[in-house]
Formats: structure tokens, C-alpha cells, sequence
């Protein structure tokens, strides 16, 4: 939070760092306890969210993943690549649709991210809906990429933005991919806050 306030930034929550097991909740809230201290080999999420602090700025909302190791074992890196294949598909669909000029409905993209984590075995471990409006607060208004909790039918519009954030869930660990999609007027997609995340981060790796 100092770090926010250091560079200018607001949130209302400090940000998700999870690592192992507590990876595999979407839900968790990071706590005090042993067992929240970061250690070598373990698999950590990092979910964080802020806006710049002033009238009418807009939330960033990303999550990364990182592994304490200089090699990233072969299972996190299965999973991961699941989720962000699945991830792509979700943006591919939403620039295919503006760029064929087509109604788009938030379920639409859910569904193309869902498809490929059901087709890779990992379907009942993707609990929650694909993303979410972001606004001046980072759930917003707008339709959320959701054929889940509900089947959204809010068009996606343009001058909009929103997450796109598929997770696996395992007892284990859990992997997580998050990116925010801003479509502009001309109805161009662009993917915010850098490149996506291709790969875990193994974070003691020398180069």
C-alpha cells in the first residue's frame, strides 16, 4: 500500500498474494499467519489493483504468477499454459467480433476462454466468471464476461473496459492469468498493462 501511495496510486483492498494452496482460492485474502510467508519452491499469485489518485481515473486490475526457483516445475507450467491459451481465446474472440463489426454479449467471451480449459480435462476447476466491467471502481457497470454465474447478455461496447482473468483451481495450487481489455471508439482492442503473461516468472533465475 506504501507503494501505491508512493507512486501516486489508490485502491481500496491490498492486493491477493497467495502462494501453494492457498493459490487454488480465488477467494483468498492474504493473511499474517506462517503459512502466508513466502518461501523457496513455492508457487506465488499476485493479484493487485489500483487506479491513479485522482478525479475520474480508471482501475487496473492484473494478476501475475511467479515461482521461487530458477526452473519452473513442469506441472505449473501444464497448467498455466492451459490458462493462457484460454485467456487468448478470449481475446481473440472479443477483436474478432469488432473487427467483423458484430454484436458481441459478454457470454460470448466467457465461453470461447471456458472452451479451452473444459477441452484440456479442467473444466470443474474454473469456478468463477472470465472477467469483469472496470470503471472509476474495478468491478464496474458494464457486462461482465460471465456464461457462469449468469449468461450475460449486455453487449461488450466500445469505449469500455474489462478484465479477462481465467483460473484453474487445484487442491495444489492455483494458476491465474489476468489482462484488462480496453475496446476504443474506432472499436480497436487493446490489451492493457503491458504484454501478456506468457510464462511463470521463476524468480530467482539469474537472466
Amino acid at each position: 500500500m506504501d507503494h501505491y501511495r508512493a507512486h501516486k496510486a489508490t485502491t481500496y483492498h491490498p492486493p491477493i498474494v497467495a502462494r501453494n494452496a492457498h493459490s487454488g482460492n480465488p477467494h483468498y485474502e492474504t493473511g499474517t499467519g506462517d503459512d502466508t510467508a513466502i518461501r523457496q519452491d513455492d508457487l506465488v499469485l499476485i493479484d493487485q489493483w489500483c487506479k491513479v489518485d485522482r478525479p475520474q481515473s480508471v482501475y487496473s486490475d492484473l494478476t501475475r504468477m511467479g515461482y521461487v526457483g530458477t526452473e519452473v516445475p513442469d506441472r505449473y507450467a501444464e497448467v498455466f499454459a492451459v490458462v493462457a491459451a484460454a485467456r487468448d481465446a478470449a481475446i481473440a474472440c472479443v477483436r474478432e467480433a469488432f473487427a467483423e463489426d458484430r454484436l458481441l454479449q459478454g457470454w460470448e467471451v466467457d465461453q470461447a476462454c471456458r472452451d479451452v480449459i473444459v477441452e484440456a480435462g479442467f473444466g470443474e476447476a474454473y469456478i468463477h466468471r472470465t472477467g469483469h466491467s472496470i470503471g472509476q471502481e474495478v468491478h464496474g457497470n458494464g457486462a461482465n464476461m460471465d456464461n457462469l454465474e449468469t449468461h450475460e447478455q449486455r453487449r461488450v461496447m466500445r469505449n469500455t473496459c474489462f478484465s479477462i482473468e481465467p483460473g484453474i483451481y487445484l487442491p495444489e495450487f492455483g494458476i491465474r492469468s489476468e489482462v484488462n481489455v480496453f475496446v476504443d471508439g474506432d472499436g480497436a482492442v487493446h490489451v492493457t498493462g503491458g504484454p501478456c503473461q506468457e510464462a511463470i516468472v521463476p524468480i530467482l533465475a539469474t537472466n
